[in-house]
């Protein structure tokens, strides 16, 4: 087998857990039909779902007893219970399908099969029945289709279908517990290899799913299934530029397919090539199945290129093709200028409200409704709005504060002044990049757009090459109680930091233009400055600070497109200030000179003097432009993207004392930090 399948995110289904009380009673009931004892499996799968009303596989197994004893109709009025809580679940179609056929409705049963296998590719029952009901009514060439996929999965291993399957499904321990002895055990099958790294995919395993599917390739230049995965994936770790090349190759066989051109597009996004990708959203718009997400990614663009009207008509472009399309309406409350009328709040009123609406959709709208009533001084609605969006939201996430806070307490004991003196000379010597850090909305983008604006720098992005850095020195299945990193630096000599710094400067090459410095604006890499000094011992670091209370809130009105996980609740945002502070003081105080720290409401006081600061600082002449920084015309593409493009403004500095009534547990949580944070 190959070692790449073979090393692949073990941690993963390590110590499989025993049934909970439900599952082994959904175990007994599946017996039960297996048995044909359907009026037993009836009344037991009922008397559970009194217990688990939403249970995915309760309300399943009522409908499948309900069909086995002939009670069609109130199977397909199960199904729609199932439907409302479970949309995704394939069997549910195929389910319904079934009832269909029993009722002789070809049509519908196509229609239902069809959903099922768009969803689940590996249904054999399905494409076996679409196949028939397609010759049952003269579709000829649909029931070829079928019939070939029928083949196709009965040449596959049965643990590859069944695993396959599982996956479709959402189920992904059952997946990998199915896919993995078997592929333990068959050795290089690239089909299951290919699921297993998918698996990786769906669990952001990103390196592992990366090493399965160059293996795949390797055996399979010509699978373009998994080309196409692998291509995703390098997208996801932010490696644009190699994405590219592989859709360059699937685009020179198939150069129309809606899939690789629509993944191009992205890459050219993550390029800085916007108008490139607003010409390929364009041309995949008449004919898409999924208009709104294109007028999205169309606005998106439009909007980093500061062309804010052609983006608003995009942003209402999308929320008009889809029904309460919740990204669309925050990404005009985004634009933090557009003002909602009257009717556009209702909609959202009653779409977050709607039990149709789904999560994502909710807390989205929520968010919007936010800033609407915020922009209106209805503080107690907003708020209202603002909160429950972040339970909502906080409610998906995985964060968990301790390991920030671990990572903290070890860069403290890992990275001494003795530490860094013992190192002095190691790194690249190059001083090309200058970090902006800190956290999210505390004024690093106004700090980035006055650098950007003198004629030696470059403004990038938000660049994920430092945290790709960490996570390959964190290594494989990471201990996140008890991380590799940072105290793996101590095993690291001058070659490999020299290296490291020189592949961060090549990495980052095709964010440039050949301006002599450049930014990296990536606020969290504060939590890596150690790393940051070793490896770019000249680069310049700023620490982007803004009153803590302002800071915090602004935060929690804020719903991130991706990452910044600790921003959907006040006992997070407090406890991720304060470990920010007190990881700050420690680089202040073990790299004297080596930060320059910026308080925000300083830089608004004072922005020609604090200008002069940050340019002598970088080592920069004075540039007038830099203080007229909101008529540079670049790419920006944070949040703050539109504040940015006006002269400074006081208005935004005390904002959060309209919502001080309900922000006392943030004032306790923040304790000292209130005071200390000038310290």
């Amino acid at each position: 087998m190959s070692r790449p399948a073979e090393q692949s995110f073990h941690a993963a289904t390590a110590g499989v857990r025993p049934p909970s009380p439900v599952e082994a009673e959904v175990i007994r009931i599946r017996g039960l039909l297996a048995e044909r004892r359907f009026e037993e499996a009836l009344a037991a799968a009922q008397a559970l779902a009194r217990d688990v009303p939403e249970n995915r596989d309760v309300l399943f197994l009522v409908a499948v007893a309900l069909r086995h004893l002939g009670r069609v109709p109130e199977t397909l009025a199960a199904l729609e219970t199932l439907q409302r809580h479970h949309p995704r679940y394939s069997r549910l179609h195929q389910e319904r399908g079934h009832c269909y056929v029993a009722l002789r409705d070809a049509p519908r049963a196509i229609e239902a099969f069809l959903t099922a296998v768009n969803i689940n590719p590996a249904l054999p029952a399905s494409w076996s029945l679409l196949e028939g009901l397609y010759r049952m009514t003269g579709q000829t060439d649909e029931a070829a289709t079928a019939a070939a996929h029928v083949a196709t999965l009965k040449k596959l291993a049965p643990p590859v279908v069944q695993a396959t399957s599982l996956f479709s499904d959402g189920e992904l321990t059952a997946a990998e517990q199915v896919i993995r002895p078997y592929l333990l055990a068959r050795g290089d099958d690239v089909e299951a290899m290919r699921l297993l790294a998918r698996i990786g995919m769906a669990r952001d395993v990103l390196d592992d799913a990366e090493l399965l599917l160059e293996a795949v390739l390797d055996i399979a230049p010509d699978y373009r299934a998994a080309r196409l995965d692998y291509a995703r994936v390098l997208l996801d770790r932010h490696k644009h530029a190699r994405a590219r090349e592989e859709l360059e190759k699937l685009l020179a066989v198939a150069p129309d397919d809606r899939q690789y051109l629509t993944l191009y597009a992205t890459t050219c996004v993550g390029l800085g090539e916007h108008e490139k990708a607003i010409a390929l959203y364009r041309r995949l718009l008449p004919g898409s199945p999924q208009p709104a997400d294109l007028h999205l990614s169309i606005a998106h663009s439009l909007k980093t290129e500061g062309r804010t009207d052609e983006a608003i008509e995009e942003y209402r472009s999308a929320a008009a093709a889809r029904p309460n399309y919740g990204d669309a309406y925050w990404s005009l409350a985004n634009l933090k200028t557009y003002r909602f009328t009257n009717q556009e709040i209702e909609h959202m009123r009653a779409g977050e409200s709607s039990q149709q609406t789904g999560l994502v959709d909710r807390y989205h709208l929520c968010f919007a409704l936010g800033k609407a009533y915020e922009d209106r001084g209805d503080w107690a609605e907003s708020w209202r709005y603002y909160a429950l969006g972040n339970s909502l939201k906080r409610s998906e996430s995985r964060y968990r504060p301790e390991i920030i806070e671990t990572n903290t307490r070890r860069q403290r004991e890992v990275c001494t002044r003795e530490f860094f003196a013992a190192r002095a000379g190691f790194g690249d010597p190059r001083p090309d990049p200058i970090f902006v850090v800190g956290l999210p909305r505390s004024g690093s983008t106004l700090i980035e757009q006055i650098l950007a604006s003198h004629s030696e720098v470059e403004g990038t992005q938000e660049l994920a090459d430092v945290p790709r850095i960490v996570l390959d020195l964190q290594g494989r299945d990471p201990d996140l109680d008890d991380p590799r990193y940072p105290g793996v630096l101590a095993e690291l000599g001058p070659a490999d930091f020299t290296r490291l710094g020189a592949k961060y400067l090549e990495d980052t090459r095709v964010y440039r233009s050949g301006k002599p410095f450049f930014i990296d604006k990536m606020p969290n890499n504060f939590r890596h400055l150690g790393l940051i000094h070793l490896m770019l011992p000249n680069a310049k670091i700023i620490d982007a600070r803004r009153e803590p209370m302002a800071c915090c809130f602004g935060n929690l009105k804020q719903l991130f497109a991706s990452g910044q996980e600790f921003t959907y609740s006040v006992d997070d945002i407090a406890r991720y200030y304060r470990t920010y502070l007190e990881l700050m003081a420690h680089w202040q105080a073990v790299l004297p000179g080596r930060i320059l720290r910026v308080q925000h409401e300083d830089l608004v006081e004072d922005l020609e003097g604090n200008v002069r600061r940050i340019l002598a600082f970088c080592g920069l002449q004075f540039e007038p432009g830099c203080v007229e920084f909101h008529k540079t015309a670049r790419s920006v593409r944070t949040a703050s993207s539109e504040q940015v493009r006006r002269p400074i403004y006081r208005e935004g500095l005390d904002q959060w004392r309209h919502y001080a009534p309900w922000l006392g547990a943030l004032e306790t949580a923040l304790s000292d930090s209130l005071t200390t944070y000038r310290d």
